[in-house]
């Protein structure tokens, strides 16, 4: 695989600073004591109404576990990648071993965890950093599921047991330059041949895609016009990616332009169970479930960020906490978390059941990211100057939350997914106006 990058100046300008201009960053709660930033994380009181009392044993340990790991490891160094547009690659193996990788899926050395236990990791991660959410979601709730519950005895056995561990990092390829929420039109082809397959066509905004080692990729078959999934490896011939740039918002993810120019993909390598854009379906259906869960996490940290740093700065000679005004907009924050959380867990429940529907799924993925929209605004109101400050999270969190609110379904499509289940009528296509004029 080619990756491609817009080259960065920043050491060359460095290195002909002055050496005064090579001196660490100034630590901002030092030098303006104003509250503390989120690199200390906040304490997490946003779980006002308890979910730890809907949840097993298991999945408290599990939230219990992720919300150390991140608050330790990760809050002190998100906000500088963020800044920087960079992936922190020395986590990886840190997320790897707290064996979240794979969330449901059983065997193949992944952990077989509950939806709700996943999906309760999912939004941990988020907690403090959407971006790494992001990726992770991308590699295990996209990537993985699609293999897990798509590919052949083969498959499962020869890259679960690798993806599981972040020992092998995977990409999800459905979306191209002209087809995005219509993305069941996309125009990728994949060409039977002796042996394999040939895949021709581009794909855009795929996370991951610039370091994955394996890229899951959906193509449309040329003899029989369906689309097919296929597992590509990144040292592929005539595969070529490049970084997307200046992105407002998930800025550590890495995103890519693909463009496949006749890509050999081999037949063992064809992932059997994706015959049509409903085995997509499949997968994003189930996935909505634990990106839901996203904002829930990004929301949680937006609202125990405020909490703190309300109590802690003043102005007028009180603590801004004190202010009935504020008061109003944090607990409307908190009514928002504790709504979200439960939408967000009866969401689980109806999967562990086998009741949840693809409306289901997609009026939980739009509502809880509408909602979360506005418990980010809200708490960049609270924060002043400050909210516009990476350095007190809810800057970073309130531009992140704008690509969730679009990713897998923007809130209007997965809107009119559920209107589709609860009305019989499909409202996706508008009329050609040849059509209306003999109306």
């Amino acid at each position: 695989m080619t990756v491609l990058s817009t080259k960065n100046q920043d050491d060359l300008v460095d290195n002909a600073k002055p050496s005064y201009f090579n001196l660490p960053p100034l630590d901002i709660s030092l030098a303006f004591p104003q509250a503390t930033p989120a690199s200390i994380f906040p304490p997490c009181v946003s779980d006002y109404y308890q979910l730890d009392d809907l949840l097993t044993p298991e999945e408290q340990a599990i939230r219990m576990r992720v919300r150390e790991c991140m608050e330790k490891e990760f809050a002190p160094i998100m906000t500088e990648y963020w800044e920087k547009a960079k992936f922190p690659f020395h986590v990886i193996p840190k997320i790897g071993a707290l064996r979240i990788a794979g969330g449901t899926i059983k065997g193949y050395g992944c952990p077989g965890l509950s939806i709700t236990g996943s999906c309760v990791a999912a939004a941990e991660v988020a907690r403090v950093d959407a971006s790494c959410s992001t990726f992770f979601l991308v590699h295990s709730s996209l990537a993985m599921l699609t293999i897990a519950l798509c590919g052949s005895e083969g498959q499962k056995q020869k890259y679960l047991p690798s993806l599981a561990k972040l020992d092998c990092i995977a990409c999800w390829a459905l979306t191209e330059p002209d087809y995005g929420s219509d993305a069941s039109s996309l125009k990728t082809t994949a060409t039977k041949v002796e042996g394999g397959w040939i895949l021709e066509g581009q794909k855009r905004w795929i996370g991951n895609s610039t370091f994955a080692d394996l890229l899951v990729i959906f193509a449309r078959n040329t003899s029989t016009n369906q689309i097919n999934g296929y597992i590509v490896k990144k040292d592929a011939p005539g595969l070529t990616v490049t970084k997307m740039e200046n992105k407002i918002g998930l800025r550590i993810v890495q995103n890519g332009d693909i463009l496949f120019k006749k890509v050999f993909v081999p037949d063992e390598d064809r992932i059997p169970g994706v015959n049509s854009f409903q085995d997509t379906n499949k997968v994003l259906a189930v996935s909505r479930v634990s990106v839901a869960w996203q904002p829930i996490g990004l929301s949680m940290g937006i609202y125990d960020m405020c909490h703190r740093y309300l109590k802690e700065r003043k102005q007028f000679g009180a603590p801004l906490a004190s202010f009935q005004i504020n008061q109003l907009k944090l607990v409307k924050m908190l009514g928002n978390v504790q709504a979200m959380i439960l939408v967000g867990w009866r969401l689980c429940k109806l999967y562990e059941n086998g009741k949840m529907t693809i409306g289901h799924a997609s009026l939980g993925k739009s509502w809880i990211t509408l909602k979360a929209r506005e418990t980010a605004a809200l708490g960049r109101e609270l924060l002043g100057g400050n909210g516009i400050l990476a350095d007190f999270h809810v800057a970073k969190a309130f531009c992140d939350l704008e690509p969730i609110y679009t990713f897998e379904g923007t809130y209007d499509i997965n809107s009119l997914v559920t209107g589709r289940e609860v009305t019989g009528f499909a409202s996706f296509k508008p009329v050609a106006s040849t059509q209306r004029s003999r109306l």
